[in-house]
């Protein structure tokens, strides 16, 4: 069967531009399609129409991952809610949070995977690592380029501008013997 995979490439490639709409997501879709497929070898029957298998494949993997783009936007936008209906926060570490959350939305899925389950759920490296199936140092540099984003999109958690000037105008510490 694997032998057979290639001559229906075009076709596939073809149906998944016309779902996609962008040719390196197409790409992506075949690529899932194709790992879908040679997994599940198995449940191919012969003397069945190998193109209408594999394009059917391709359909249900469109429709997975377009259901789970839904599902995150959905959630993404009750977080967004929650965080607007809510009553105006009393500090400013209220604020941060409410900003941290929607940065934490907007990253990629895997490095969003990371940070959460190292940072939130208090897993180990290793641990994460097992779970989400990659090595650690992958992980690892997930965690980071995570990090870097968000501190990039919360500000880094820098003190407001009217604090760092009191801060500028204070006197130096000195060093006492």
């Amino acid at each position: 069967m694997r032998d057979e995979l290639g001559q229906h490439l075009d076709v596939l490639r073809r149906y998944a531009l016309v779902l996609m709409r962008d040719p390196d997501q197409a790409e992506d879709l075949v690529q899932e399609a194709l790992v879908k497929a040679i997994e599940g070898a198995s449940s191919f029957t012969d003397g069945r129409d190998l193109r209408k298998w594999l394009l059917a494949i391709v359909h249900n993997t469109f429709v997975d991952r377009w259901r789970r783009q839904q599902a995150e936007r959905q959630a993404t936008g009750e977080l967004i809610s929650m965080a607007e209906e809510g009553s105006p926060p009393a500090q400013m570490s209220h604020v941060h949070l409410g900003q941290t959350i929607a940065a934490l939305m907007t990253l990629p899925v895997e490095q969003r995977e990371a940070l959460v389950l190292v940072a939130l759920d208090g897993m180990s490296y290793r641990d994460a690592a097992e779970c989400l199936g990659i090595p650690v140092g992958t992980l690892m540099s997930r965690l980071g380029r995570a990090r870097d984003a968000l501190r990039a999109k919360t500000g880094g958690g820098r003190q407001p501008a009217s604090d760092q000037s009191d801060r500028d105008q204070r006197p130096p510490l000195r060093v006492v013997k």
